[in-house]
């Protein structure tokens, strides 16, 4: 018996991985966070599957769930939104599961962040623009910031912000990045990406908060910040120059004199 933790990705039914898809077409047992997962990513489970949706449940009541399939041999596929890795409350779980001997593996997924870039055509890493990163959100109900990781330490290094769980916050994001990246600099804000209501907001840190206000979005919506969203003069990439030489293109010998 296993339980497999799987990454669903950001709620486009064919964003699964193929590996995830399998796991749940044949898993007796299926758990999923049904306020982010669309039931279409878990049609495909058997029909005498036992399915639960986890959202209006304690973490104590999903493990019991897991030990009573661990009691009878059960495999379980626990599936949750975009990577489990980011945001997933993964973490806590397996920590039970550790407790109690209960074996586990992690299937990735395609994170929101990834699918949001997708749906933008833009690539989150420009070069001389923004080659970093960072994907982070802002305090909230759930939990507090560590030390440190405040989007006015963050905003220093001017990097391509992925801001998740923060809609309800754009007023402090403006604040605390608009010294470091300037009133001009576009923001994003991508609702419910991979959801056939999907849709894009855009502004600057000036005037986004007009335009969330304006498109009544409250939650599920990831706020993205950075130059490489108006960039349309940066550099080509050194990797397909024809003076860059690797291991696969060495380049021509030059001609001898």
């Amino acid at each position: 018996m296993t339980v497999h933790f799987i990454g669903a990705g950001p709620g486009d039914p064919d964003l699964i991985t193929v590996k995830g898809r399998k796991l749940i077409e044949r898993c007796p047992v299926l758990l999923y966070a049904g306020s982010l997962v669309p039931e279409a990513v878990i049609a495909d489970a058997p029909r005498d599957a036992l399915v639960v949706d986890t959202a209006p449940l304690t973490l104590d009541e999903i493990v019991a769930h897991i030990e009573a399939a661990h009691a009878k041999g059960r495999d379980v596929a626990r599936v949750h939104s975009g990577d489990p890795s980011i945001y997933g409350a993964i973490a806590e779980q397996m920590r039970r599961l550790d407790a109690l001997g209960i074996p586990y593996e992690v299937v990735p997924g395609v994170p929101a962040f990834a699918a949001a870039a997708a749906l933008l055509k833009t690539e989150l890493t420009l070069p001389e623009v923004s080659q970093t990163i960072i994907l982070t959100r802002t305090a909230g109900k759930a939990s507090p910031m560590p030390s440190g990781e405040d989007l006015a330490t963050l905003g220093r290094s001017r990097a391509t912000l992925a801001i998740h769980l923060s809609v309800r916050n754009l007023g402090l994001v403006v604040r605390e990045l608009t010294p470091h990246y300037g009133g001009d600099c576009p923001v994003v804000v991508v609702y419910r990406v991979g959801w056939p209501d999907a849709a894009v907001h855009r502004g600057t840190l000036d005037t986004i908060r007009a335009v969330v206000k304006a498109a009544k979005i409250t939650r599920t919506a990831l706020i993205f910040v950075g130059r490489v969203f108006g960039a349309d003069g940066f550099s080509d990439s050194r990797l397909y120059h024809p003076q860059h030489r690797h291991i696969l293109r060495p380049g021509k010998a030059r001609a001898k004199v």
